[in-house]
């Protein structure tokens, strides 16, 4: 019975403190030091920090080689250089190109003497001279230089030709030995794997070429915290004006440091911030109630519970509110506060003394 009684008293000293105008002149006002002014509105809570890695989305870097052997002639770009897609990044030499178009030129004349079979044998066969056997045999003949001649196409294609250089080989059959070597896309050289008059063998990496105008940031998060982040939450680069917003959350835990991949994508600051860059992270998160910044002297705790006092026409009014975080000499809160609501900046523990008749700070 006496411990209910004790809970009675603490509920209702709570209620009467959260409800009772405290009535101040202005020189009581003065004398307390108290100090007015507007709570900071905020749209997000910080809730943690973290190291990250500035890295390239897959889709945006690329490692240029090239399908042919040869020698280094010409190297036309160096690394940060900015290339658009198509650009001559580099000439090679290469043997083995000549015998690739020599190869195509002969598909290209033995197709022409199987299409002259084929429109004979098509005609001899129409006014039936010829067997079905020897027209079935020609047909099939004719398709499969076609094919040769698709194959041989694509194999130039692949080595680095353009469409119109395979026409003017086919048209004036003229071979070049010279093997140009270019951007995929437009982006930025990141590296480059060779030198000029240097041997290259087929499918060596010759260039590293990236878009830079999507970066993500790999950011380690402990497992013991991953359950706090959420998809959407905001990220911001600690000492550069670069911010980001997590799209993707891991599912497996990094075995030698037990810590959880999130990725974000920068959406702003792209310009301050470069690929393998390691950064210091700080990750916000926002919430449907309203959200307020305040200094630490705006805040009374009285019986567990924290208040700042909003300022009405008799005096002041302790408002109850929940504390989310703190900042240095400042302090999260939300609770029904009011964005133009006038609360005591500074004096916050001398008003609850003078409330409670403690006639000094708490």
């Amino acid at each position: 019975m006496r411990i209910f009684l004790i809970v009675i008293l603490v509920f209702n000293s709570v209620s009467l403190f959260a409800n009772v105008q405290i009535k101040l002149s202005p020189a009581q006002l003065y004398n307390l030091g108290v100090k007015l002014g507007k709570p900071e509105v905020i749209s997000s809570v910080p809730l943690l920090g973290a190291p990250a890695t500035v890295t390239i989305p897959p889709e945006n870097e690329f490692i240029v080689s090239t399908s042919h052997a040869g020698l280094v002639n010409k190297i036309a770009v160096t690394i940060g250089d900015e290339v658009k897609k198509g650009q001559i990044l580099a000439i090679i030499n290469s043997p083995e190109l000549l015998s690739l178009q020599q190869h195509h030129l002969q598909s290209v004349n033995e197709l022409k003497l199987a299409r002259a079979d084929f429109l004979r044998d098509q005609k001899l066969y129409k006014e039936g001279v010829i067997a079905d056997r020897r027209w079935l045999k020609t047909q099939a003949n004719y398709h499969v230089f076609i094919s040769h001649l698709n194959e041989t196409r694509q194999l130039l294609s692949i080595a680095g030709l353009s469409k119109q250089e395979i026409k003017q080989l086919e048209k004036k059959h003229v071979l070049n030995s010279q093997l140009s070597i270019v951007a995929p896309i437009s982006g930025v050289v990141l590296a480059r794997h060779m030198m000029s008059g240097e041997r290259v063998d087929a499918l060596a990496p010759l260039f590293q070429v990236a878009n830079l105008k999507k970066l993500w940031l790999d950011i380690s998060i402990p497992q013991q915290r991953i359950n706090l982040v959420r998809l959407g939450d905001k990220v911001t680069v600690q000492g550069m004006n670069v911010t980001a917003r997590i799209f993707l959350l891991g599912k497996n835990v990094d075995y030698e440091n037990q810590t959880v991949l999130v990725r974000a994508e920068i959406d702003s600051g792209l310009e301050l911030i470069r690929p393998g860059q390691t950064v210091k992270v700080q990750i916000s998160q926002s919430s449907e109630n309203s959200m307020f910044k305040v200094p630490n002297s705006a805040l009374a705790q009285y019986m567990g519970v924290t208040y700042v006092f909003i300022r009405t026409k008799a005096g002041f009014m302790a408002q109850p509110v929940q504390v989310l975080g703190r900042q240095e000499s400042k302090t999260i809160i939300t609770g029904e506060i009011q964005q133009n609501s006038e609360i005591a900046l500074r004096g916050a523990v001398a008003l609850k003394a003078n409330f409670l008749g403690l006639g000094g700070d708490e």
